[in-house]
């Protein structure tokens, strides 16, 4: 009987030990991340989005290519954005040239996803669902009401960055309202304020290759 006690006390054990180093493996999977924003190293950075993140970049440069007014009148306000910008600010050589993984890494090292994106951040409380986790944002140390998606893919930890874009979609929308500006101007006076050059029309026509 106390064999049998001993060996249930140590699965318990090992399952406590598994599940904290788990929560330890997400919170270092941010923090990585943080660092190589911090530090403009893009290669390193996109070694730990997930999936669901580059599909999102692939999706991005697809309609960057593709779309033309009307197609990105339908779309929300964030996707404008990532479209319009990456239109006004890269070459259409070197977009042609890109695939979602590759404009992830440009985009750092250009500074289109910024450092203030995560320099005062960490994650907090985790929770795991097997291959699936939510971390708590932390600004400043001060835990918040937002949870980044993180999921294990390869063996490791990856952050889903796709899981706060309707949290920054509410945000940016917030700021144009304040701004009293309509969507379409907003965007174009923030393009013009980021590069110090003014989009013209042909920003919202398909690209050639």
């Amino acid at each position: 009987m106390k064999s049998i006690l001993l060996f249930l006390s140590c699965l318990s054990l090992a399952s406590v030990f598994s599940q904290t180093s788990s929560e330890d493996s997400v919170k270092t999977c941010f923090m990585n991340y943080r660092s190589a924003i911090l530090n403009d190293k893009g290669d390193d950075a996109v070694q730990y989005l997930d999936s669901r993140t580059v599909a999102y970049y692939d999706y991005i440069l697809a309609q960057t290519i593709t779309a033309d007014s009307s197609k990105l009148a339908t779309f929300s306000t964030m996707d404008k954005l990532m479209v319009l910008m990456i239109r006004h600010r890269i070459d259409t050589t070197t977009i042609f040239s890109l695939d979602g993984k590759e404009l992830i890494v440009l985009a750092i090292q250009m500074g289109m996803i910024g450092k203030n994106s995560v320099i005062n951040n960490s994650v907090a409380e985790v929770k795991i669902d097997q291959n699936f986790a939510r971390g708590q944002l932390a600004v400043n140390g001060k835990p918040q009401s937002v949870y980044f998606h993180f999921y294990r893919e390869e063996k490791q930890w990856k952050i889903d960055l796709t899981s706060i874009f309707p949290l920054g979609e509410t945000a940016f929308n917030n700021v144009i309202a304040e701004s009293k500006l309509s969507n379409d101007d907003f965007i174009f006076d923030l393009l013009t304020r980021l590069t110090g050059i003014k989009p013209d029309g042909k920003i919202w026509l398909p690209l050639k290759n």
